[in-house]
């Protein structure tokens, strides 16, 4: 893949103070209530909360589809307009349609015609595996192709930034796979990539590093082991027939107790503790297994909401 090697990969992403409330006939809403965010050139980033957690209203003032009412954006030292007109942001978001009646590639020669340093069209065909639908008419995509075009729109410019707004969203899993070994590569040569995902193990898997949200604020940044740990919750699973969850939930460390036939699972605030108390009282358990919290149990307590998809 052609890299671009300008200035404009060397001061990354600043976000400073911004906020955003709407006006409903309800009345005021706030989105984002003050976020102060800095993303180092070629960081691949993960942006993750709750239904009303702000994130795509974070990701519309990111790219300046929406004006902050507090706060400053600077791309590369540049204001978003900017940076857009020069071709360093391709964007894939979840509104907008593609323009009917044209192929594939004609879509992509087109789009790509509006920048200075665009990769060629076989090249981000090629990428994201849409070769064989290259003669396509847009109307006649299936969902899942439909997102592949998009994304080859939002490399098509050779951008330093790439900002995803739940991409895989109607993608099999095979196409998934296919679409994060792209994502991959991309971000090898030093791209940056910020997306929003409900897939948490998405995150968890290509992230270098979460940014999560709730209620139009951040309440963990960092990476996903690290998000993981603040939890501070550990698993205790074991094979252990005939004991009574009562006499397990008395265990030192042991917060809640679930027995699933002959297992038993222990979700435990102190492991340590708990392991030590249940070997020498209980020496018939086997099959132990010591775990820590997973993104799903980090993202549900620091969030306090069980629903993940997208927001305002």
């Amino acid at each position: 893949m052609t890299t671009q090697t300008t200035a404009l990969a060397t001061t990354g992403i600043q976000l400073q103070g911004l906020t955003k409330t709407f006006r409903t006939p309800q009345g005021p809403v706030p989105a984002v209530r003050g976020i102060d965010v800095s993303i180092a050139p070629g960081e691949t980033v993960a942006l993750l909360g709750p239904n009303g957690a702000g994130k795509s209203t974070a990701i519309d003032m990111l790219l300046g589809l929406l004006p902050p009412d507090s706060g400053t954006v600077s791309l590369f030292g540049m204001k978003p307009a900017d940076a857009v007109k020069v071709g360093a942001i391709g964007a894939m978001l979840q509104t907008g349609s593609l323009i009917r009646d044209l192929s594939v590639r004609e879509l992509i020669t087109m789009m790509g015609s509006l920048f200075p340093k665009p990769l060629s069209v076989d090249e981000v065909l090629e990428l994201t595996a849409i070769e064989d639908i290259a003669g396509r008419r847009v109307q006649k995509l299936s969902g899942g192709q439909t997102q592949r075009v998009r994304f080859a729109i939002a490399l098509v410019s050779n951008p330093d930034l790439l900002v995803l707004d739940e991409p895989t969203v109607a993608m099999d899993v095979e196409s998934r796979h296919a679409f994060w070994t792209t994502m991959r590569r991309f971000a090898s040569a030093g791209k940056t990539v910020v997306f929003a995902t409900h897939y948490l193990e998405e995150a968890d898997t290509y992230a270098d590093r979460i940014i999560l949200m709730a209620r139009g604020r951040i309440v963990a940044d960092g990476p996903a082991t690290e998000i993981k740990a603040t939890v501070g919750l550990r698993t205790i699973r074991a094979t252990l027939p005939g004991v009574e969850a009562a006499l397990l939930g008395a265990l030192p460390g042991v917060k809640h107790v679930e027995m699933r036939g002959e297992a038993v699972v222990l979700n435990c605030s102190d492991s340590d503790a708990a392991i030590r108390a249940l070997l020498p009282a209980y020496p018939q358990a086997r099959d132990i297994e010591i775990s820590g919290a997973g993104l799903e149990q980090a993202f549900l307590q620091l969030t306090g909401d069980n629903e993940i998809e997208d927001d305002t």
